[in-house]
């Protein structure tokens, strides 16, 4: 029988829904509830490769970083990103094993730290503009871009921050290993946060302060394994357009001349849907799979043409 390969890409801020969840028993039970919908997918037949978005993970870490520079060196960027791909990792690994056991299926689930490698030309790195970490006043934002070399900017009239790139992925260093562990029929956590940032120059790898959009890694991944479907949860069950309007339409079925049409004439906003529709495009374009943007619980739904948003040639 045919493997049927399906990239799920779950947001950061599924396992961080709100400051009921901020502790690491909150982020685990938001996990094992994921890990139910996914379970099921795999008891249909589907083999998974998940990825996971970091955003409010990574933000903590550099907040503990923050709090303590009077002591110990700032955490680098790419170091955090590796600290939470295990961490989140291990949380999936666990939760998907034991929701496996519960359902009677034996399926080796593995969690890689992944690198994704970005172009040290990207024109991002000469604008830094992703805000993360902490509120600083200006006097202490400058005087630690003085000290550590960071570029900080004011955030939406709350405060001063550091901002980094956000550079386009153009590969992903374990990309063979992934493949090895589909191959030998395991079930593959990777690319946290979009993966680790990477320049490769010389043939030598070099870690990059820098933040990758996790939709448009994951799509990188899926155009690369030729996967059958790369699927987006999200808080939403469908996309809409006039989102919000009492004209509001709910999308069954988009091709990807139709949803680019909508994304250029700004129905999907930036700080939302649109890099999901981008990712998606992007996807159907260079393999001819499936694209779907859903909700986690309607997932199973969803891959079998019952619910979501499909966008497809």
């Amino acid at each position: 029988m045919m493997r049927k390969l399906a990239v799920v890409a779950v947001g950061g801020n599924a396992l961080v829904p709100d400051s009921a969840h901020l502790s690491i028993a909150g982020q685990y039970d938001k996990v094992c509830e994921l890990a139910g919908h996914l379970a099921a997918m795999m008891s249909d037949g589907w083999t998974l490769v998940l990825t996971h978005g970091n955003g409010p993970q990574v933000g903590m870490i550099l907040r503990r970083s923050e709090l303590s520079r009077a002591e110990v060196p700032p955490v680098p960027m790419d170091y955090a990103g590796a600290d939470i791909q295990g961490a989140v990792g291990y949380m999936f690994c666990k939760a998907l094993r034991n929701e496996c056991a519960r359902l009677g299926l034996r399926r080796e689930i593995v969690a890689l730290v992944t690198q994704t490698v970005v172009s040290a030309g990207d024109p991002a790195f000469a604008n830094p503009t992703k805000p993360i970490g902490s509120w600083f006043s200006r006097e202490q934002a400058e005087e630690l871009a003085e000290r550590y070399g960071w570029s900080v900017a004011e955030d939406s009239g709350r405060g001063w921050r550091r901002v980094v790139a956000s550079p386009r992925p153009v590969g992903i260093i374990e990309e063979t290993a992934v493949r090895a562990m589909l191959d030998a029929g395991m079930t593959v956590v990777c690319l946290g946060g979009g993966g680790i940032p990477v320049i490769v120059e010389g043939g030598e790898i070099r870690g990059v302060e820098a933040v990758i959009d996790k939709d448009m890694s994951s799509s990188l991944l899926a155009i690369k394994l030729k996967a059958d479907m790369l699927i987006l949860p999200t808080a939403v069950e469908r996309l809409a357009v006039r989102f919000g309007k009492p004209d509001e339409r709910r999308l069954d079925r988009l091709s990807i001349a139709e949803a680019g049409l909508l994304l250029a004439g700004g129905e999907f906003p930036e700080g939302s849907m649109a890099p999901k529709v981008r990712a998606l495009i992007d996807y159907v374009r260079a393999t001819s799979g499936t694209g779907v943007i859903t909700s986690p619980a309607r997932m199973r739904e969803a891959v079998a043409g019952r619910a979501g948003t499909r966008i497809e040639r």
